[in-house]
């Protein structure tokens, strides 16, 4: 057939049909969207920056850059709030993709807090002792090279370090922005992969343990594109079932209180099969993000071999927007599907508090210790979401604001115990420290009796709370196994204090670095945090009750 035949058949079917109606352009709320927006600009910014600024002077613009763009999205966030977008005019920005309420500006702005302590720890250049007259951080001197070999060394003497580090945290943090406040399945999916990715990079580039370190970030990228897999299949399987990925358009299938019904998909709506596995396969990939058992296996690997202030950041913020997405998801979409998933979320809290609590008890590192105590702490919060109630949203977001603090000051302080070969994480190097550095000690131990729940401290402010929710919704059965995991995990900080404080120092144990002003922020902040919220929770208590209802 001629060219000119197929074009004369192109134009005589055009003219058959009706003249194409205009096709909308997309209604974007920006300054809604600013604080993700920010942060994004920066990283790209970031990226830019290590391509075109020299060498010697990129650490310190792009120090200059996240602190900044941080900063100024957390002004953003509060600036909405103080407008009303967190309660009177919360609605569904970005032509139904984001939500703009309560929830998801409380949770952006303690993942903007938790970013920029996190910028602070990884700024850190004073902890290792110079090398070749250079100041060395916690990054690996050229990420690209294999550990111990010639092109490795002549990195670390020429003094390069990996400044894409920053760009990088604040692309995690921006996809961490959008993902509790995502309205669709597929902004959902999106956001997850944005800060997912980051963080499978960052796992990889200690300048210590390199080989420890790359291993650590490749069983997170494995086992974490396995769960990426199950929350895209359980995806489809919503899409298959309410002939949409908006969360509105499922709930009211949901709840049968639907109008237009699509012909092409009329026959699988409503396929109960599709909603309870889809849901299942979703939730799961959720679980996965916060490490609830028996999805936490990463959690211990990833934790001890990652770079210590990637952990602190990574413990605290892939909670706080994980623990968001998963109440939106089934606050908003689910809600009729409470007693379907209540059983299941029951069962999964009971093994993940007492899972985490008792095979803590038996580690011998100091951040192996921490992450299967942030398993617990998971369970803890898990209780919070089966109340079910707004009283259950508002503790849940109390406990994620002050969890995250205590971790990023507690991973700090990790990196402040050190010996011949880095950080010293065995317990045992643990010894004597509160009378070899009693300042250091007496914060780490803050840190751990809010870990533990001990009155007048943050934690126990945030227990209480989820505590309450849970028995108020009905729950009292979980509140008995919190408690009792609780008394369990109490157990293993307290020995940590003792031995740091009762026992004799060793000879050869290790020294403690004097951190420059960046990283004494980030833990005085963290021990202000815990004080504050511990004595004084009630302005926050109200604040996160407030911000604790979502917009459907």
């Amino acid at each position: 057939m001629s060219a000119s035949a197929v074009h004369s058949l192109w134009t005589t079917a055009a003219a058959a049909t009706e003249p194409i109606s205009k096709i909308d352009a997309p209604k974007i709320e920006y300054g809604q969207l600013s604080p993700t927006l920010i942060v994004l600009g920066a990283a790209v910014i970031g990226v830019l920056v290590e391509a075109f600024v020299p060498r010697k002077s990129r650490y310190y613009t792009q120090v200059f850059v996240a602190v900044v763009a941080l900063a100024a999205a957390f002004a953003a966030v509060v600036a909405l709030a103080a407008g009303g977008y967190g309660t009177t005019k919360a609605h569904i920005a970005a032509m139904g993709a984001i939500a703009v309420d309560g929830p998801s500006l409380f949770l952006q702005g303690t993942i903007l807090l938790a970013g920029l302590l996190g910028v602070f720890t990884f700024a850190e250049r004073r902890l290792d002792p110079e090398a070749h007259g250079n100041r060395v951080d916690s990054f690996a001197a050229q990420a690209a090279s294999v550990p111990g070999s010639d092109s490795e060394k002549a990195a670390v003497k020429a003094g390069f370090t990996t400044t894409e580090v920053f760009p990088l945290l604040l692309f995690a943090i921006s996809g961490m922005l959008v993902f509790p406040s995502a309205n669709d399945l597929l902004t959902l999916f999106i956001a997850l992969e944005v800060f997912s990715l980051p963080l499978y990079l960052l796992c990889a580039v200690a300048r210590r343990k390199r080989l420890m370190s790359q291993e650590a970030a490749v069983k997170y990228f494995l086992l974490g594109a396995f769960a990426s897999a199950f929350t895209l299949f359980g995806i489809a399987l919503l899409y298959g079932y309410a002939g949409s990925v908006s969360y509105a358009d499922i709930a009211h299938v949901v709840d049968g209180t639907v109008t237009n019904i699509d012909p092409a998909l009329a026959g699988t709506m409503g396929n109960d099969v599709l909603l309870l596995i889809g849901t299942a396969l979703v939730v799961m990939g959720l679980l996965f993000k916060v490490g609830a058992v028996p999805f936490h296996m990463w959690t211990p690997d990833v934790y001890q071999g990652a770079p210590t202030p990637v952990t602190g950041f990574m413990a605290a913020a892939t909670k706080v927007a994980a623990f968001g997405a998963l109440l939106r998801l089934l606050y908003v979409v689910l809600p009729g599907l409470r007693w379907d998933w209540r059983p299941v979320m029951w069962a999964v809290a009971v093994v993940t508090m007492l899972g985490g609590a008792i095979v803590a008890i038996t580690q011998t590192d100091i951040k192996r210790l921490l992450a299967y105590s942030s398993i617990a702490h998971a369970g803890f919060i898990l209780a919070g979401v089966i109340a079910t109630s707004p009283d259950g949203v508002s503790s849940v977001l109390f406990y994620l604001a002050s969890y995250s603090f205590v971790t990023i000051g507690a991973f700090a302080v990790v990196t402040l115990v050190r010996d011949a070969g880095g950080e010293a994480t065995h317990l045992s190097k643990w010894a004597g420290l509160g009378r070899r550095s009693p300042l250091v000690a007496a914060v780490f131990a803050i840190f751990l009796l809010a870990f533990a729940g001990i009155p007048l401290t943050s934690g126990f402010a945030g227990k209480f709370a989820v505590f309450k929710a849970a028995a108020e919704g009905g729950a009292g059965a979980l509140v008995v196994v919190g408690v009792i995991s609780s008394a369990i995990a109490a157990f293993f900080y307290i020995r940590v204090i003792v031995l740091m404080f009762f026992s004799e120092p060793k000879p050869e144990g290790p020294t403690v670095a004097v951190p420059s002003p960046l990283t004494m922020t980030a833990i005085a902040f963290g021990v202000a945090v815990t004080l504050v919220l511990g004595v004084a929770p009630q302005y926050f208590l109200d604040l996160a009750s407030q911000a604790g209802v979502f917009v459907r």
